[in-house]
């Protein structure tokens, strides 16, 4: 059954993407920035897992009931949700295997009162044994998708499936969302949130949460909808909106979007560095003319720009290489496809590709904003990740430190760091335009592609009389925006 469409609870407005501690070292100094030097420009929060975790910089989470005392207390978030939207990730496919109800199972085993939340692997193979013909027809995030774990009272060996993770056994352990218990954990979570004035949450890999033999166990229809469903009413019964993650084949986006939910513009990253890397707008234009509406956009994250499987069926693997190897040599690093079966037929793996969007424009402040220009003409909410607020270069010293490639574009920021990066020209120049997008009448009205050349973009947002356009041009970079202004006069504004 399809969701019904209703209005939105959320501003039409730009929103910040940020680690609890990422701007000054904990919530309480988020909250005062959002108020002071940042004010005017985030309608909305997401604040990435500020929850006690035991690895993967918060999405392993041990519960949701808790905020991680390094970075503060639910009276820090609710205190920013009185002036800004809150939006927090639930990861439901997976939690600590630190957290209590896991470390219960260690311990006893079948016997714990939590064993039914997770997946061990006789809820997949009747047997418990692992075939390896099955497993080559997923889609893997590690090689193998299951960790084995000894249970402390009896000795026995338990095979639990672990989508994520890095380690071995996996600090992800993944929930059985069929279970009854399951769906009361999930249910105590969100009614946490709603205690705490989240408004939004994030169901983080939410595409993995089907177990199915036969299937790449990724976005297995008709059976995700079930849950969707339920999580769905759940939500609507506390008044929260939900947006799911779902890194998939657009397909899925657009039917995620008819379903009625809010998605992510996974494509739009990619066709605007490659609008302004190879100097035509015309791949980007074409797609601009019949994406859903109901999105978020975004052009940086904490994890990388998206490729495969996102934009599968769009790009031309030679061409998309060419466009990953210019980014390699502006210091980026790469996520890969790990499963044979899911790469491109010659071979073209690229998962994401990591590095900070200005560094990945080669640092051109012109380009940048020109970026940043085309985002928030996007009809949609736009997110800006903070390091991409602060126009961060790629943290090369901090991969080579840690070897983790997402490092490249998740540095912290010191209150002194953070005002010297505002006083920045284009950090300056970017504010203006935040400023812009959220105040412009016109952006509530009817969205166009205007008529573009192969080197032009051309958008225009009109609400009856009042009307914005933006004008890019990818041989110089500038972009220019005619708007009428609070006279009613044509006015001229240059990014």
């Amino acid at each position: 059954m399809a969701w019904e469409r209703v209005d939105t609870l959320l501003k039409n407005k730009v929103q910040l993407i940020t680690y609890p501690d990422s701007l000054g070292g904990n919530l309480s100094i988020l909250n005062q920035l959002l108020q002071t030097e940042l004010s005017g420009l985030f309608t909305g929060v997401h604040i990435l897992p500020p929850f006690p975790s035991s690895g993967d910089r918060g999405f392993a989470p041990l519960t949701y009931l808790e905020i991680d005392p390094a970075f503060g207390t639910w009276d820090d978030i609710r205190s920013i949700g009185e002036h800004t939207d809150v939006l927090v990730d639930l990861m439901v496919n997976h939690i600590s295997q630190q957290s209590p109800y896991f470390q219960d199972f260690l311990l006893k085993g079948r016997a714990s009162e939590y064993a039914d939340l997770f997946l061990t692997l006789d809820k997949v193979w009747e047997d418990g044994n692992p075939v390896q013909a099955d497993i080559d027809q997923m889609f893997l995030r590690r090689e193998v998708p299951y960790s084995t774990f000894e249970i402390k009272e009896t000795g026995q060996e338990e095979k639990v499936w672990t989508t994520f993770g890095k380690t071995t056994p996996s600090e992800q352990i993944d929930l059985d969302i069929r279970a009854a218990i399951t769906q009361q954990l999930l249910r105590s979570f969100f009614e946490n949130f709603k205690k705490n004035n989240v408004k939004m949450v994030r169901l983080d890999a939410v595409g993995y949460v089907i177990k199915k033999l036969g299937t790449s166990c990724f976005f297995v229809e008709p059976d995700i909808y079930l849950f969707l469903d339920w999580v769905k009413a759940l939500a609507d019964e506390l008044e929260i909106e939900l947006l799911p993650e779902v890194h998939a084949h657009y397909s899925i986006q657009y039917k995620l979007a008819e379903y009625g939910c809010w998605i992510y513009d996974f494509i739009l990253p990619y066709r605007v560095l490659e609008a302004l890397i190879n100097r035509s707008g015309r791949e980007l234009c074409q797609y601009l003319q019949n994406r859903p509406a109901n999105q978020f956009t975004m052009l940086d994250c904490h994890d990388g720009i998206p490729v495969k499987p996102d934009l599968d069926g769009l790009i031309r693997t030679e061409e998309a290489q060419q466009l990953v190897d210019v980014c390699l040599e502006r210091g980026a690093n790469l996520s890969l496809i790990l499963s044979d079966q899911h790469k491109s037929e010659d071979g073209f793996n690229v998962h994401q590709i990591r590095c900070t969007y200005y560094s990945a424009l080669n640092e051109d402040d012109d380009a940048y904003l020109a970026a940043r220009a085309i985002q928030f003409f996007v009809p949609g909410i736009p997110q800006v990740y903070y390091v991409g607020l602060l126009a961060g270069e790629n943290d090369l010293v901090r991969v080579a430190e840690t070897g983790e490639g997402r490092e490249i574009n998740r540095q912290n920021y010191t209150l002194e760091d953070i005002r010297s990066q505002l006083e920045k020209e284009v950090v300056q120049r970017l504010m203006k335009l935040i400023r812009f997008r959220n105040t412009h009448q016109a952006f509530q009205g009817e969205f166009s592609v205007l008529e573009s050349s192969d080197d032009q973009v051309c958008l225009g947002w009109k609400q009856e009389h009042i009307q914005c356009r933006l004008t890019v041009n990818l041989g110089t970079y500038q972009s220019v925006v005619h708007y009428t202004d609070d006279s009613g006069q044509l006015a001229e504004y240059i990014v």
